[in-house]
């Protein structure tokens, strides 16, 4: 479907952009995206692909907005406290780009579910703050063949990396189970609001890549953020372990 003159004004910075243009950003309307966890991390990851023009983005999140996200879950308000977290940043969506879709999934991520939800999108992302949950997220994608960009946050750090048929596996990364006490809580140690927005945007950034065929995705790489020092490290990672 050819984008609409308010599109072609909306989106003009990616249409005179070399490696987007009008194809990329064809790409991205017809695309459909699934962000697991509309939180820390999913908030800036929502934000940035509603604006760039991503066509579906399905939002994954069982919990309810609360005074205490919003230091860094940038995407609700302080009108959205008790409502639905899905619902809120669907709704934030809608007043920022009226060309995306949303879709409201108001439930935990599980095994149960996985099939259903991933099966309905062509990339998974994944930013939920809990290892099982990452675990199940990564499995899924892995079974359907869906690429998954995968973050996460503690205190002043975060990482990303991509996992793709083909490539490295979630396993490969982390091949044994960590001890739950070794992953505290950001309720326990607490994170830095803009570290989720800078781990997030990265996220956003490696999802657009995707979709739109742009650059060398993070598959094999970790990228981490060590937001104190101000400095990137990359550990590169195999199919061996």
């Amino acid at each position: 479907m050819p984008l609409s003159p308010e599109e072609t004004r909306r989106y003009a910075r990616h249409l005179v952009l070399r490696g987007v243009g009008g194809e990329g950003q064809q790409k991205l309307k017809a695309a459909r995206v699934l962000v697991v966890g509309a939180g820390g991390l999913g908030s800036p990851v929502i934000a940035y692909l509603a604006a760039a023009g991503v066509g579906t983005l399905g939002i994954v999140d069982h919990d309810r907005v609360s005074l205490s996200n919003l230091q860094r879950q940038i995407v609700h308000t302080t009108a959205a406290a008790g409502t639905p977290k899905a619902e809120s940043a669907g709704a934030f969506v809608a007043s920022l780009n009226p060309h995306v879709r949303s879709v409201a999934h108001n439930e935990r991520f599980t095994d149960a579910n996985s099939s259903a939800l991933v099966a309905a999108y062509d990339l998974v992302i994944d930013g939920t703050d809990n290892f099982a949950t990452r675990l199940a997220v990564a499995e899924a994608a892995e079974t359907f063949e869906k690429p998954l960009v995968s973050g996460a946050v503690s205190m002043f750090d975060g990482q990303v990396t991509v996992f793709m048929s083909g490539g490295p596996r979630f396993r490969d990364l982390y091949p044994t189970d960590p001890d739950e006490a070794d992953l505290p809580a950001c309720e326990i140690v607490g994170v830095l609001g803009a570290v989720t927005g800078v781990v997030g945007t990265l996220m956003a950034m490696e999802a657009i890549k995707l979709i739109t065929g742009l650059g060398e995705p993070l598959v094999g790489r970790l990228l981490l953020y060590d937001g104190r020092a101000a400095r990137f490290t990359e550990l590169a990672y195999d199919g061996q372990a």
